[in-house]
């Protein structure tokens, strides 16, 4: 990603194909997608070719690819070319090498999602497969993950936990001299086992209406949003724990207990 200064000193057709707006802190139309077009110029690399396309056929062919706010990249896209009219040197071959290079990011992705797919089938063979799918966050690629450093075998670890240190969501105390109580996290942890339960936690707080109360209950409580997500990803963590170890999906009622029923 460029900084505002670099992308302004970048020559004007390079900075259209690579994105239009995505230093502005908006979504962006990048390299690849300018370059995905019927087009034999590769998309619209060059300001003449985007003011001979119009504001109107640009969206709709930005729609057409999925890119997201196609109207406002449309609008992005045709101000900056209407506000160049001095040819820029070198401008037809910096339009050829760009084009070229997002159609080698497109053939990156398309490998990405092959390789993608081939990881969700593989989990999905995994026994507890289904268990963990129906956390809400956790989806293929995360499922995948925490199998990855898991093994699936929530016996190894013993206790929940065990399985939180391992991931740096239990503190542990560093204590000195006269100072006790003093809980920061462990300096070894599995960082992709903390990420798996972080990134999936973010996710629910969203879409899921108990850990969204969940976390709202804790940013009340004075914690910052860091400090909220990790307390609600602590919490998922003993959830998925007792799960996978009684085999049973996730429901937003919890099952009744049978000592209460007896």
């Amino acid at each position: 990603m460029f900084t505002d200064r670099e992308f302004d000193e970048l020559p004007l057709p390079i900075a259209w194909a690579i994105d239009v707006q995505a230093l502005r802190g908006r979504p962006a139309v990048s390299a690849k997608q300018a370059a995905s077009g019927d087009h034999g110029d590769g998309g619209f690399p060059a300001a003449a070719a985007l003011r001979r396309v119009g504001k109107n056929r640009l969206a709709t062919w930005l729609r057409n690819r999925k890119v997201r706010s196609a109207q406002l990249v449309a609008v992005t896209a045709i101000a900056a070319a209407e506000a160049q009219h001095t040819a820029v040197a070198g401008e037809k071959l910096a339009a050829a090498v760009v084009a070229r290079l997002a159609r080698e990011v497109i053939a990156l992705d398309e490998e990405i999602e092959e390789t993608d797919t081939l990881i969700e089938d593989r989990f999905r063979d995994h026994p507890h497969a289904e268990v963990i799918l129906s956390m809400p966050g956790l989806g293929p690629v995360l499922g995948a993950e925490f199998i990855a450093h898991t093994g699936g075998d929530m016996s190894v670890f013993g206790s929940p936990d065990r399985l939180a240190g391992v991931a740096g969501l239990a503190p542990v105390p560093r204590d000195s001299g006269r100072i006790s109580g003093n809980m920061r996290r462990p300096r070894r942890y599995c960082r992709r086992l903390l990420r798996v339960f972080y990134m999936s936690s973010m996710v629910a707080a969203r879409s899921c209406p108990m850990p969204k109360a969940f976390y709202e209950r804790k940013r009340a409580e004075g914690k910052n949003h860091k400090q909220a997500v990790i307390a609600l990803a602590r919490r998922r963590l003993n959830v998925l724990w007792a799960l996978v170890r009684d085999g049973r999906t996730f429901e937003v009622t919890p099952p009744p207990n049978p000592l209460a029923l007896g």
